[in-house]
């Protein structure tokens, strides 16, 4: 993942492809293939967060619209989905102009969630995740999520024995524009909670006892 400190909104800008992950020193190297003119405005150096994780563009070929950027192990065992092949959602890093569509995202994925159901009801389709056990106190009814990059709001919390069982709305939109509507049960997805629930809890967690 990216070293320098970037924000994003999770409001997905294209969808690109992962064309090559071939092994390098410490991780893989990556192609990625994005969308016509996706590129045009970004230099050497910049972040693009891959499936909701923030990645630093080593080098890149406007006209071809083709980056490539260097992940290491230890991102590679944190997130799904950025060891080989195959579509990933792309988001550049957020800038001071730019509306805040989503919520504030930090492009380090929290934990891999699984999807466990996605079908079609009516004019939507309902996603859910089983979430790490230790993400569990961050998901609330109507707090923001993100799972692979996209920004979504969550309707539904149940407490299991084994972890955090959520669910999400999405609609024919939000399919559209990003991968999700590749997913299935049993897939492996990037989870990062909202952010202002992360203060929150650090907050109350370091407070003092009353008395």
């Amino acid at each position: 993942m990216a070293d320098n400190r970037r924000m994003f909104t999770g409001i997905i800008t294209g969808i690109g492809r992962i064309t090559e992950a071939r092994p390098a020193p410490g991780g893989l190297h990556l192609v990625v293939q994005a969308p016509a003119g996706y590129l045009s405005d970004v230099q050497g150096g910049d972040s693009i967060a891959l499936n909701g994780a923030c990645m630093t563009v080593t080098t890149f070929d406007a006209a071809a619209a083709r980056f490539e950027l260097d992940i290491s192990a230890e991102s590679l065992d944190k997130t799904a989905g950025l060891d080989a092949p195959g579509p990933v959602n792309l988001e550049k890093a957020l800038r001071a102009n730019d509306r805040l569509g989503g919520h504030l995202v930090s492009g380090h994925v929290d934990g891999i969630g699984t999807v466990t159901r996605f079908a079609g009801l009516g004019g939507h389709h309902e996603l859910c995740v089983r979430a790490p056990r230790e993400l569990a106190r961050f998901l609330a009814y109507k707090g923001s999520i993100t799972v692979n990059g996209v920004s979504l709001t969550v309707n539904r919390v149940e407490d299991a024995a084994d972890g955090c069982l959520f669910s999400i709305n999405l609609i024919p939109h939000t399919l559209q524009q990003t991968t999700l509507g590749t997913l299935a049960p049993g897939m492996r997805v990037n989870l990062e909670v909202d952010l202002i629930a992360r203060y929150v809890e650090r907050m109350l967690g370091s407070a003092p006892a009353p008395g």
